[in-house]
């Protein structure tokens, strides 16, 4: 989600996360033989592409394809009706999750276990590898290498989404949709129509406030027909070849309603 999402921009004072390789390899393991057991993936072959992509490139210059081999290595069938979507909601996702039952983020795939809230960058010069020193900003960089990792991995999530899906945003922000965000920018336009048969939007805010999101300035493709007058929040985007049935709540922090829906059509 939002990512942004998912993650916080990366800072020049950070460079790679220390032990990066122990720590990558160590939660692959962990996801394949007690988190999701599935003895076919190999997390040592996994490392290797995900090195390959990184090391011995300017460290603003790692492309989405670069990690094309990587993700043919982690590939994953994603439960359908399951998955939930977010943007700056990282935390309230926690909570919700916690309280509502089984949801699937793009934390519990594989390649989101492995990778979440590391930093990573590479040395052009040979035989450099990673720099633990320093790595560039995300905004700094067009083709940054995470995210060109938590773009592709965005994408494949959403492009593996079917039947219900639910998105989570926050409310007690301004523009609750945003999109630049991960979400509003990569996995909005990768919804599959044909397999995402309602997609769930719920504005969770912090219960002392603020309740800041009244009426989104984004355009949507569908609209909610009726909100009750004491919230007034409204979407309307617009994607193109985009035809999902769309159900909007406002719910407050933890996912407690308090009757607060509100309805879309196509």
């Amino acid at each position: 989600f939002a990512m942004l999402f998912f993650l916080t921009d990366v800072t020049a004072k950070f460079g790679t996360t220390p032990n990066l390789k122990q720590i990558v390899i160590g939660r692959c393991y962990e996801y394949v033989t007690l988190v999701n057991p599935n003895p076919r993936y190999n997390c040592e072959e996994i490392w290797q592409e995900f090195e390959k992509a990184v090391v011995r490139r300017s460290p603003c210059d790692v492309r989405v394809k670069d990690y094309q081999k990587m993700f043919r290595a982690i590939t994953q069938i994603l439960p359908c009706g399951k998955l939930l979507f977010w943007s700056k909601t990282r935390d309230l996702m926690h909570s919700y999750v916690a309280i509502t039952g089984p949801f699937w983020t793009l934390e519990d795939t594989l390649v989101g276990f492995m990778f979440n809230d590391l930093i990573w960058c590479g040395q052009q010069e040979t035989d450099r590898g990673f720099d633990y020193q320093s790595c560039p900003e995300w905004s700094s960089c067009l083709n940054h290498p995470v995210y060109s990792l938590w773009k592709q991995a965005s994408q494949n999530f959403a492009m593996a989404a079917c039947g219900n899906i639910t998105v989570l945003l926050n409310g007690s922000i301004h523009h609750a949709f945003n999109k630049k965000s991960m979400f509003g920018s990569v996995e909005l336009d990768n919804l599959n129509p044909r397999m995402v048969t309602h997609v769930y939007i719920k504005v969770v805010y912090n219960l002392e406030g603020p309740f800041v999101e009244s009426n989104s300035e984004v355009k949507f493709n569908y609209h909610c027909l009726w909100c009750p007058q004491t919230v007034s929040v409204k979407f309307q985007l617009k994607i193109p070849h985009r035809s999902f049935i769309i159900a909007c709540q406002m719910c407050p922090y933890l996912g407690v309603s308090k009757n607060m829906f509100f309805f879309v059509s196509l």
